[in-house]
């Protein structure tokens, strides 16, 4: 058996108020999963639970359309906001396909990630005007793309603005979050992800798109863990249904260290699971009426 000095994770599940919060979110997604819409039409409401979370992650990163803008658009290259919601759904499309290769190497997964998001900024010959924003401190902006940042590359990150730890400080605790990752546990899976999560949007390990990315990764390991194998639960939209400043706030308790507030921005990582829930439940009951 997995002690608390050998599997820290686990050890998070004792914090104020997170048992509570893994409970609760067990049972909102077994309901769910439970709708008889399930059963013959799970995958137009996994496809539906991509577009909404990809539609909330962009509006933390600053580019809040309405979710029939998201669904009608096919061009994403027009203006920062277009690319940011471009890359949160290359990335939502991408997740599902990297839960085999995230226990192994969870480094090669978040360079593919940041790729992805990206767009051929991260391709010889691309375009940079397709990609983010982000600029590196030297070179091109493909030249950044796809591993973490270096000494003197700055960061474009429109909703954090938290202290950067140096390259040196990112290298390691990237090392040891991957250890964690690689090694497994009994961590619950919402622990596990509120805190790959939370861990990335501290370190920004990238130029651009880390909040993308952070959610993305965390996407990854709700379904890979079995809470959400079909990728029905969007904690995406249930984080930018909070609001960034609740989104801001449980982070700086994460970033607190302490144990309420690596405990409330677990918490708050579950909530954001359940409202996912409800947005999806919403889908479930409007297909059974046969009103989408």
């Amino acid at each position: 058996m997995s002690t608390h000095a050998s599997d820290p994770l686990a050890a998070l599940g004792s914090l104020p108020g997170v048992a509570d919060a893994v409970d609760s979110v067990r049972k909102a997604v077994d309901r769910v999963y439970g709708h008889r819409v399930m059963r013959r039409r799970s995958n137009e409401i996994s496809s539906e639970a991509a577009l909404r979370g990809a539609r909330g992650s962009a509006a933390l990163s600053g580019a809040d359309w309405a979710l029939e803008e998201v669904r009608r658009r096919t061009d994403f290259s027009a203006d920062a906001e277009a690319r940011t919601v471009g890359a949160a759904l290359r990335l939502g499309a991408e997740a599902g396909q990297l839960l085999s290769i995230w226990r192994q190497s969870p480094m090669r997964v978040l360079a593919r990630l940041h790729l992805v998001a990206s767009g051929d900024a991260g391709i010889p010959g691309g375009s940079a005007a397709t990609a983010g924003s982000g600029t590196a401190g030297s070179g091109t902006v493909g030249d950044s793309v796809g591993r973490p940042r270096l000494d003197g590359e700055t960061v474009d990150e429109p909703l954090v603005d938290a202290p950067l730890p140096s390259p040196s400080e990112v290298a390691g605790r990237l090392d040891g979050l991957a250890e964690l990752i690689v090694a497994g546990g009994e961590a619950p899976a919402l622990v596990t992800a509120a805190i790959v999560h939370g861990e990335l949007l501290a370190l920004r390990p990238f130029t651009s798109y880390n909040g993308l990315v952070a959610r993305a990764a965390e996407r990854i390991v709700l379904i890979g863990s079995g809470l959400d194998p079909k990728a029905i639960c969007p904690a995406e939209v249930g984080h930018a249904e909070q609001g960034s400043a609740a989104y801001l706030a449980a982070f700086e308790g994460y970033l607190s260290g302490t144990p309420e507030g690596v405990g409330g921005w677990i918490a708050h990582c579950g909530r954001s699971v359940e409202l996912g829930v409800r947005e999806s439940t919403a889908v479930c009951e409007a297909l059974q009426r046969g009103a989408a």
